[in-house]
């Protein structure tokens, strides 16, 4: 680290991001994780909490990084939930904070950033509201069609050559492959 590196640059150096083999593990730890969740915050707030992402499709290959997907009812405070995630384990984004669009309510939680890099397990709670969520929809279709699951893995192999320190970077470039499968997904096309 130099002198003159930005709080950004440091984040990309110790935040890189990593694809490895797909690890069995990955839907027990979104157990573990939901449990926890549950615990926090209580079972009157929660709509659905669900595994999304690529840790969910088996044998994928993946940013070991569990993303779950909360959806929370209308009527569940905001602000209480932002107190509650503002605790030691958890890294509680919104407003500013957000470098991507994000659904309402506009609040991302993270789990396993350390000052110096990734814990053991890392976990990004996508906090919204009920809805028919194309991620949902993705992981399926990927799920059940192996050709399109290796051709994303593909992509995903290609990208992290020239995104390996860029995060938007990488998830913008997956763009078109994720909106052409959400596209399939809705029409039924397998």
């Amino acid at each position: 680290m130099s002198k003159n590196e930005t709080d950004e640059e440091k984040r990309k150096r110790i935040y890189p991001i990593i694809l490895c083999e797909y690890n069995p593990e990955w839907p027990f730890w979104y157990e573990d994780e939901k449990t926890n969740i549950v615990n926090l915050i209580g079972t009157k707030n929660i709509f659905r909490i669900s595994h999304i992402g690529s840790t969910a499709i088996p044998g994928m290959t993946a940013k070991p990084t569990v993303d779950i997907l909360l959806e929370i009812n209308k009527t569940t405070d905001t602000g209480r939930l932002k107190k509650i995630f503002a605790s030691p384990d958890y890294i509680c984004l919104y407003g500013s904070e957000l470098t991507m669009p994000t659904s309402p309510p506009h609040l991302i939680i993270l789990k396993g950033y350390l000052p110096n890099g990734f814990a053991a397990k890392v976990f990004h709670i996508h906090v919204r509201y009920p809805n028919d969520w194309d991620e949902l929809r993705f992981v399926k279709y990927l799920t059940d069609n192996p050709s399109a699951a290796a051709e994303y893995m593909s992509l995903k192999e290609r990208l992290i050559q020239e995104y390996k320190h860029d995060r938007d970077g990488y998830t913008r470039a997956k763009e078109q492959f994720v909106s052409n499968i959400n596209l399939k997904s809705k029409e039924g096309v397998v």
